[in-house]
């Protein structure tokens, strides 16, 4: 997607994959700035401090990890070590560690000295293959948006949460691929984004929305249920880090709760994900999917820019205040209306059948 008029994605290999370059989002939207991963520890602390973050980037990233791991060293004992750190760097997202699966499925059985450039080309493969699942998941989604203006015309309001753009992935994004797709075919719209405390990843999904030129306003998370009240929200669309094989579905903390507002006020309710991000393993999504808890100092502090340009972290709370800080919630498959995935616009409990030729083997 654009900035400043730009294409540019938000992870890329550098000098034949001995490197990689990534938007530092610990900086937006204040700042534009990128960096370079030169070992696979530097692509671990990107994953845990959230510079990189969305679940299918968070994966791509762990890719290259792998591949910086070889590099320094292709031996099975190390680079086994080095894969355990990297897959467990941070523990909702299940992208993560289906992409390490992946990378070392290639490796192992390898010779040593053969393993960095099948590395490499493993890694750029599912680099472009995120880039085109995302595009799928758009022009699956983009019909949802639409028909509503058919039937409406008058501008459809899309209501988001988090930020699922091209930043939470390589490209085009997955919440927000299929309002991209509708934009760019001429389909009036608006979106309501949702802050989304405590990270306040809604102010990437402005941001982004912004440079692409997308109509948007910000709003407080506890806006989305009076908006829905007063009939100013046609459609919701969130994204989502891990989702059960009934579709049950994990996602930044205050998804539920959009979930239920939408269904008490007739709003259709879809998550945006690909197929990676199905976990065939679980299928009881309250019961079974990790919840991250993130430092107390999320909630403490917050980040902004001063009068004079630079940049502050603020305390907004007595240091002894006690906090607890959930970073995703479960919304059961029965709240979704349906998951748009590179295959199309698919019902929570029809998944194992749409991709009976993913499930693990009995």
């Amino acid at each position: 997607m654009k900035v400043y008029g730009e294409p540019t994605r938000s992870i890329r290999s550098l000098d034949n994959g001995t490197a990689v370059e990534i938007v530092d989002q610990t900086l937006l939207p204040y700042r534009f700035e990128k960096r370079v991963l030169g070992d696979w520890r530097d692509c671990v602390e990107a994953i845990r401090t959230m510079r990189v973050r969305g679940a299918p980037l968070i994966g791509i990233t762990g890719a290259w990890a792998v591949v910086l791991a070889v590099k320094e060293n292709p031996e099975n004992d190390a680079l086994l070590k080095a894969a355990e750190v990297i897959a467990n760097a941070r523990p909702t997202a299940v992208n993560l560690s289906w992409a390490v699966r992946r990378m070392m499925s290639t490796l192992l059985p390898r010779d040593p000295a053969l393993r960095f450039e099948a590395a490499v080309k493993t890694a750029e493969a599912m680099t472009q293959e995120d880039v085109m699942t995302c595009r799928a998941i758009g022009e699956a989604g983009m019909t949802l948006i639409s028909d509503l203006y058919a039937r409406l015309r008058r501008p459809v309001n899309v209501l988001t949460h988090c930020n699922a753009g091209w930043l939470a992935t390589v490209d085009y994004g997955t919440a927000l691929s299929p309002i991209y797709m509708a934009f760019e075919q001429g389909t009036p719209l608006h979106v309501w984004v949702d802050e989304t405390r405590p990270r306040n990843q809604g102010l990437l999904t402005a941001w982004e929305l912004g440079q692409h030129g997308v109509p948007y306003t910000l709003v407080a998370d506890n806006a989305g249920g009076q908006l829905m009240q007063q009939c100013d929200v046609d459609l919701v669309i969130v994204g989502a880090d891990r989702i059960t094989r009934r579709g049950d579905v994990a996602n930044k903390i205050g998804t539920y709760l959009k979930a239920l507002a939408a269904v008490d006020n007739e709003v259709p309710f879809y998550v945006a994900a690909p197929s990676s991000t199905i976990d065939w393993t679980l299928n009881d999504g309250k019961r079974e999917i990790p919840i991250e808890n993130r430092a107390a100092s999320e909630l403490l502090v917050v980040n902004g820019v001063g009068s004079d340009g630079e940049t502050r972290t603020v305390q907004i709370a007595a240091p002894e205040v006690a906090v607890a800080n959930p970073a995703f919630d479960v919304t059961h498959n029965r709240f979704v209306t349906g998951i748009i995935t590179e295959r199309g616009i698919v019902k929570p409990t029809d998944l194992t059948a749409v991709f009976a030729d993913l499930l693990p083997k009995a």
